[in-house]
Parts: C-alpha cells; sequence; structure tokens
C-alpha cells in the first residue's frame, strides 16, 4: 500500500503546474501557420504579454527556455570583447554570466552570496571604476530561483543612475513574472527575459525578451547579432513565420493563449495578492516547524526580500533529502532540490530543498503541501515545532 497513488503534485519552482483549461487547448491538430486563427491570434498574445509585465514596449517570442532567453538577451545587448556586470545572488547570475563568457562577453561579477540581496552602492562603484563604458548591461535576477532572494530592481536602476552609466538594465523575470510585482516601465528596465513554464503556466517551450528603445538603439550598434536571436525581425516581422525565425510553436501559443485569459479574468494585482497570501502562510508554518528543536529554517531571513514564488529551505544533512524522497514515494509530492547551495557540513546539499508555489496554485492545493511536509517530519522522526499547518491556516483565513 502507498499513499502516493492518485494525482500526484509537483511542487518544484518550475515547470509549475499547468491548468486543465491550458492543457485542453493545446490538445488539437496542428493549424495552418500561414493565415487564419492562429497569425490572428498571436498579436493578441503579445499585447497580453506587455500587460503582465507592465510594460509599453517590445516583447520578442523564441522557442527556447530561460537559458535560450538569456542567450537572446545577451546576443542583443552586448558583442564579443563587450562586458556585462552581473549583480551575482545565487546560482542563476552565475549560469547567465557564464553564458556570457561563451559568447565571448566578459563577465564581471559583483557577488552578494546566497542569502543576500544586491547592494546598489556597490554595483555604483562598479560603474563608476569603468571610466572607458566597457560595460553594456548590469545583469540582476528579480527571484533567484536557487535561492528564493528577491532583488530590488528600483535599487538597481538608481545604481546606474547614480554611477551616471550608460549600461541597460538587464533583468532575470523568469521565476518571478506573475507572481512577484514587477513594473518593467516604472522600475526603468531596459531588458527583461521570461519563460512559459513558472508564472505563466504553460509547458516549458517559449521564452520572451522585452527591450525598449535604449536597448533597440545599442542593439543596432553592435557589427553583428545571430539571424536566429535577432530581436528586432521578431518585433516587426515580414511575415508570420518571422516571429519565429521559422516555424512556430503553434500548440504553446494556443497554451499560452489560454493562460493569459485565465491571468486577464483574474488580474495581475489579484494574482500578485494571492501568491503574497500562500507564500507568507509558507513561511509561517515554516517558522513553527523552525521553532524548539526544530532545524527547519528559510535561507532568506528578511521576509522583505524573499520570493512569493519559491521559498529555499534548510534542514540540515540527511534529513533534508530523506524528507524530499519520503514525501514523493510515500505521499506523491514533489519538492525541488536544493539547488546550488551548500555547508561546509554539507558540501553535497543535501540538507537544503525547495518549495515551488507559482502559478496555478491555491490555498487547498499549498495546506495539502505542509500537511504532507508535517506528515514526513512526523514519519521520520525529525525534529520539529508544532502548530505549523494551524499557524498558516490561520494566515489565510485572515486574508480572505
Amino acid at each position: 500500500m502507498s499513499l502516493a497513488n492518485g494525482q500526484s503534485y509537483l511542487a518544484i519552482p518550475g515547470p509549475s503546474v499547468v491548468p486543465e483549461a491550458v492543457l485542453r487547448s493545446m490538445h488539437r491538430s496542428s493549424p495552418n501557420i500561414y493565415e487564419g486563427e492562429l497569425v490572428e491570434m498571436v498579436p493578441s498574445i503579445i499585447s497580453d504579454l506587455r500587460y503582465v509585465a507592465r510594460t509599453d514596449h517590445n516583447v520578442a517570442l523564441y522557442i527556447a527556455n530561460g537559458h535560450g532567453a538569456w542567450e537572446a538577451a545577451l546576443a542583443n545587448m552586448a558583442g564579443p570583447g563587450d562586458t556585462v556586470l552581473v549583480a551575482a545572488t545565487g546560482q542563476f547570475a552565475h549560469s547567465w554570466a557564464e553564458m556570457a563568457e561563451t559568447l565571448g562577453i566578459k563577465a564581471e561579477i559583483v557577488e552578494f552570496g546566497t542569502q543576500s540581496t544586491i547592494d546598489p552602492t556597490r554595483i555604483s562603484a562598479a560603474l563608476r571604476a569603468d571610466k572607458a563604458q566597457r560595460i553594456k548591461a548590469v545583469l540582476v535576477t528579480h527571484v533567484d530561483t536557487s535561492t528564493s532572494i528577491k532583488n530590488d530592481i528600483k535599487e538597481a536602476r538608481a545604481a546606474i543612475d547614480a554611477a551616471d552609466h550608460p549600461a541597460l538594465l538587464a533583468v532575470d523575470c523568469i521565476a518571478s513574472l506573475c507572481c512577484d510585482v514587477f513594473e518593467m516601465d516604472a522600475w526603468g528596465v531596459d531588458v527583461m527575459v521570461a519563460a512559459s513554464q513558472k508564472g505563466l503556466m504553460v509547458p516549458p517551450g517559449l521564452a520572451f525578451v522585452y527591450f525598449n528603445e535604449k536597448a533597440a538603439l545599442q542593439q543596432h550598434a553592435l557589427e553583428r547579432v545571430s539571424s536566429y536571436w535577432n530581436w528586432q525581425q521578431r518585433v516587426s516581422p515580414e511575415g508570420f513565420y518571422q516571429y519565429f525565425c521559422g516555424t512556430a510553436p503553434t500548440l504553446h501559443l494556443y497554451g499560452l493563449r489560454t493562460a493569459l485569459d485565465m491571468i486577464k479574468a483574474e488580474g495581475i494585482e489579484a494574482i500578485w495578492s494571492r501568491h503574497k497570501v500562500l507564500a507568507q502562510s509558507i513561511w509561517t508554518a515554516v517558522d513553527c516547524w523552525g521553532s524548539g528543536a526544530g532545524r527547519m529554517r528559510m535561507n532568506v531571513q528578511n521576509p522583505q526580500h524573499r520570493s512569493h514564488a519559491v521559498t529555499a529551505l534548510h534542514l540540515g544533512a540527511p534529513d533534508g533529502k530523506k524528507l524530499r524522497r519520503w514525501v514523493e514515494h510515500e505521499a506523491g509530492l514533489t519538492l525541488g532540490i536544493g539547488l546550488g547551495m551548500s555547508t561546509p557540513d554539507d558540501p553535497n546539499g543535501d540538507g537544503f530543498f525547495r518549495f515551488g508555489h507559482m502559478g496555478h496554485v491555491n490555498a487547498q492545493m499549498i495546506m495539502g503541501l505542509l500537511g504532507t511536509v508535517e506528515a514526513g517530519l512526523c514519519a521520520l522522526d525529525i525534529p520539529h515545532g508544532s502548530g505549523a499547518v494551524d499557524a498558516a491556516a490561520r494566515v489565510m483565513a485572515s486574508a480572505s
């Protein structure tokens, strides 16, 4: 007998749960890619992608995952021999920097560790030191999925302005879009990257690069841009095929259209509020589990610096790994691994794990997650404080 039989729950920080309505809209025969419904649908998709990012600027669509969005952005912002400044608060910032290096772009890293947000004074100092203005862009992850740190993008913009430097502000919103508040235009973001598989509730396969006119002018000055990654033809296509530099991702587009319909019906502000309450419920439960003899703790101590989409946790090795495996194999709940996290006593990161709470999630799903985790703690005799699920329920009840 296994209590895992039945509907499983993938509670990792992406790919997220895909709504049944999205799956149904994708379950169809391939459409005509030259004229008709699909061709007529894409302009409305672009308009609604602007809505979720709070921008009036351009958005280019790619058949790719988040890493593809990174490369597309880099290819349009800088060329071989140029430099980007990377504000690192976790593994994904470092991965974006490594990708820049493979393109011949030097990545200068300002390291903030795995538990701290960016310090704008250090970003300004690095830009002021760049007398020759070699730095073409400052790369910041809004939410680093590995650490669950949420950076203040307005502070990053202020840091660039304080240094009076022409570098673009490029922001990774792959984990945060449609989960945490993001205002591209109001916050002065020049380039933003996102993907379909998290807050947008669509299977992996679509990537998006948003850019303003300042970024477009910088791209025009580059000696060359890869024909596939070139964002210009994708926002000013001569024909439908140029939106995707070839065949369109037809079924993904139908899924995205349905997901955007769901987002518009709920309203982006309401979605942000829903994610905030669900995240606060989780944090309250974790605080209870970590009380007394409990060892569970959140990676980010300041609630203002935590993402509403993902929570990185530490329980100590080997208990973190044991808990993940118990809830998956005995209860049908899959949690995220501790990605890029370790301590001297835990070099393999077996004590770390993550809750994904992004996109198509609601109160009963989060309460199920918390109850299952508590069952795992009990089954494994892992010391923990009491009252976690009750405390989380009170947070939700007070918000209703």
